[in-house]
């Protein structure tokens, strides 16, 4: 890996992702039947090569790779990867790959994108850069526990339906038990909301807003304790009051997808995140 760039590691990632991608097609038509140990390969590579393009993003800018939006994308997609890896020791939990491909892939794309790499102006500064550092990660570590339990959630109705319209595929897969995927997703969807209530308690208590902002009013701050409020009500919702499996998935897809389709708008409306 010798004279290999930021970007060219992670362009490399971005191609493993897309060939994980264009490989769970097959394992889609094969019924799931195929051990997934070559998919999950593909992506620990392409894991590892994206590691790679932070530690150098990190050396580069002598700060933990969190202060833009290209920056945020690259963490929230490894944090995805590293759930995933972690849940992929399990071999039929492995299967979770064929919906990470497309996540992380498509993330990497945006990433690339031209002006999602502005270097922004750390209005911190001084003694609060290590709790800066830590809000960020601990916030966007949430967000990737959320984006699995997403994929969970989606893995969970594809179960569901095979199930219920084709029962002869579904009994020779080697798909993970529903029962499974239910507690894997509720169980991620209930750390995601801890790392997030952690990582807005040290924004509140441990930073200072900049001279002239007040946190109150921020657009993010405000969005992020809104998503927190939406998670703790799926939460509160199937432990207390019964909510079927069903429902915490569809909520857990629906709530994923609004966060990563607002993240980009209410980080550009923020003065305090996108000075």
């Amino acid at each position: 890996m010798i004279g290999l760039s930021e970007k060219g590691s992670f362009l490399i990632a971005i191609v493993l992702y897309g060939i994980s991608l264009i490989y769970g097609i097959f394992l889609i038509r094969a019924g799931f039947r195929r051990d997934d140990r070559i998919n999950y390969l593909v992506l620990f590579a392409g894991f590892c090569f994206q590691t790679l393009t932070m530690f150098m993003r990190g050396l580069s800018f002598s700060h933990c790779p969190v202060h833009n939006l290209y920056e945020a994308i690259l963490f929230v997609s490894w944090s995805i990867l590293l759930g995933y890896l972690f849940l992929g020791l399990h071999p039929r939990l492995r299967f979770l790959g064929v919906y990470v491909a497309p996540l992380v892939f498509v993330l990497g794309l945006l990433a690339y994108m031209p002006g999602m790499d502005n270097h922004t102006q750390n209005l911190f500064g001084g003694n609060s850069r290590l709790w800066v550092n830590l809000h960020a990660t601990i916030i966007l570590l949430a967000y990737g526990l959320f984006g699995l339990s997403g994929i969970c959630g989606i893995m969970f109705l594809s179960c569901a339906h095979n199930l219920k319209f084709n029962k002869v595929s579904a009994f020779f897969s080697n798909l993970p038990s529903m029962e499974r995927l239910g507690t894997v997703m509720f169980e991620t969807m209930v750390a995601g909301i801890i790392l997030l209530t952690i990582g807005l308690f040290i924004g509140a208590f441990a930073l200072k807003p900049p001279e002239g902002l007040r946190f109150r009013g921020d657009p993010k701050v405000q969005w992020a304790i809104f998503v927190w409020l939406v998670y703790l009500f799926l939460i509160s919702m199937y432990r207390f009051f019964s909510w079927g499996t069903r429902r915490l998935a569809i909520g857990a897809i629906g709530s994923f997808a609004f966060v990563m389709l607002t993240f980009w708008g209410v980080n550009l409306m923020s003065k305090i995140h996108n000075p």
